[in-house]
């Protein structure tokens, strides 16, 4: 250990029942340091940062801090030793304000020795001015969206004034504008001598921020190097051992005729006059900032909202949707944009995740086939390769990524002509997001017709036959594969350019 360390994880083993989470792994973080840790889903890097923070007791190995070996048995010894984390999952109290969050466990009393909400509406409003965060103190955080409820969690964790801050995900439900803001944070924590670990599936942001890597793979380390050594490439590589030379596996498939013909769709100031087609074998990219109306645009076609006007055709044939039951017998199917609120049911088990949306098909009369859906749903296990040890197995125990096959999986059961993706990749490590991509390719080969909204540009670039682009609820463009460039894109969805 020598004194350009401010952490020194040495060693870290760390088993649960069945699993080696981590295998004695190292990690070293310098003062003043933006230090990324990479690795797939299930690669150990939140144990290790469980560990860091006191919500795991490691099975073998040292934490030397400041020089000093330490032990941190709990959470609260990790906070006092000067280290806090974001997290990945955030857990607001939603019926305190902003300021009583930020101190939740930590008071400011007054004079008489009771809580004193007017202290701490007053420091959390100076925290606030110091950040150039724009959120009242007093606001009921169940009021926030989730932007600004991350916001208030990164502000939480700045307060504790500690030199090593753990960041996991915290980009993941935050605009592009909040995102340069948070950077702007780190780089002004880094300047005055706090250490960031930094967590991320966001590969750009990684070059952009960071000044060290560390990459685990399988519970073990495999390389720490400055970032400048490192391009996309490489970087890949070693988080998962092998060249990913088609991140976007785009195959070749037959555009049909239309199955999807949308008319002048109108739904408030979300959607206006919305119009486009989609084929048969396409993928129909969606592209647009924060609140552009493109998730709105589903919600719509699938009955999650009533559209005020426009038409829907499937084939030739208008239709009516007024709830998800019809568009589901319309042949369309949606996976939505957060996997965790709005797709998983977390206790109950993959089978009962698979078939929960197809039951109709296999309970004729109210009676389970029980054997058709082990078959339909073992079948699916196949095609997908899904790695689970059983149907049996709950979601919640699953990966990102897998979890986001078995909703896949899901629609498929339904047999849809029209499969809807919003954010299809979104929280997945980079190998699994190369296996949902090839999977959608093979889909549209197969003669499904998707629409797949994301706000990875890369994505939107590499999957797409054709995109549309939106700008404050409307389509201001739609743009052909072969003059997609991230130019034209942007112009389209910042209102800079003309429509195509």
């Amino acid at each position: 250990m020598t004194d350009e360390y401010l952490l020194h994880m040495k060693a870290i083993c760390k088993s649960f029942p069945g699993v080696r989470a981590l295998d004695y792994v190292d990690l070293e973080v310098r003062p003043g340091t933006v230090h990324a840790l990479m690795g797939e889903n299930g690669a150990g890097k939140s144990t290790l940062m469980k560990i860091l923070i006191g919500l795991y007791t490691e099975d073998e190995g040292t934490i030397v801090l400041n020089g000093q070996e330490v032990k941190i048995p709990d959470t609260a010894t990790g906070l006092s030793l000067g280290i806090s984390m974001i997290h990945q999952e955030l857990s607001p109290v939603p019926e305190m304000t902003v300021a009583e969050n930020i101190f939740l466990g930590r008071e400011l009393r007054g004079k008489s020795g009771l809580v004193s909400r007017r202290r701490m509406n007053a420091a959390t409003k100076e925290l606030f001015g110091r950040w150039d965060i724009d959120i009242s103190p007093t606001a009921p955080m169940k009021k926030l969206s989730i932007a600004q409820t991350q916001m208030v969690e990164i502000a939480k964790a700045i307060s504790y004034d500690s030199r090593v801050i753990i960041m996991d995900e915290p980009t993941s439900a935050i605009t592009e504008t909040e995102v340069a803001h948070l950077h702007r944070m780190i780089l002004d924590l880094r300047a005055s001598g706090t250490a960031i670990i930094y967590i991320t599936h966001k590969m750009d942001e990684v070059f952009k921020i960071s000044d060290y890597v560390t990459v685990f793979r399988d519970g073990k380390h495999v390389a720490t190097k400055p970032a400048a050594e490192l391009d996309h490439d490489k970087l890949i590589a070693l988080m998962v051992g092998r060249e990913l030379t088609q991140m976007f596996p785009k195959l070749d498939a037959a555009i049909g005729e239309p199955v999807l013909q949308v008319r002048n769709l109108n739904r408030g100031k979300l959607v206006r006059d919305v119009s486009f087609d989609l084929r048969r074998g396409e993928i129909l990219g969606f592209a647009g900032l924060m609140g552009a109306g493109r998730t709105e645009v589903l919600e719509t076609l699938f009955g999650i909202a009533r559209a005020d006007s426009g038409e829907i055709l499937i084939g030739d044939r208008p239709v009516t949707i007024r709830e998800p039951k019809d568009a589901i017998e319309a042949g369309m199917g949606l996976l939505t944009e957060d996997r965790k609120l709005t797709g998983i049911m977390p206790v109950l088990s993959v089978r009962d995740n698979m078939i929960i949306a197809a039951l109709p098909q296999y309970s004729p009369g109210g009676v389970l086939q029980r054997r058709r859906i082990e078959q339909a749903c073992q079948t699916q296990r196949e095609a997908l390769a899904l790695k689970t040890p059983s149907l049996n197995q709950l979601i919640q125990n699953l990966s990102g990524g897998n979890q986001q096959k078995v909703l896949i999986s899901r629609w498929l059961l339904t047999l849809p002509d029209i499969l809807m993706i919003d954010e299809p990749t979104r929280g997945i490590d980079v190998g699994a997001k190369s296996e949902i991509h090839r999977l959608m390719s093979t889909l549209a080969q197969e003669g499904k017709a998707i629409i797949m909204v994301s706000s990875e540009m890369p994505e939107v670039l590499g999957m797409s036959d054709r995109v549309v682009v939106m700008h404050e609820g409307r389509v201001s463009g739609i743009v052909d594969r072969a003059d997609a460039t991230q130019e034209r894109i942007m112009q389209l969805a910042t209102g800079t350019g003309l429509a195509a």
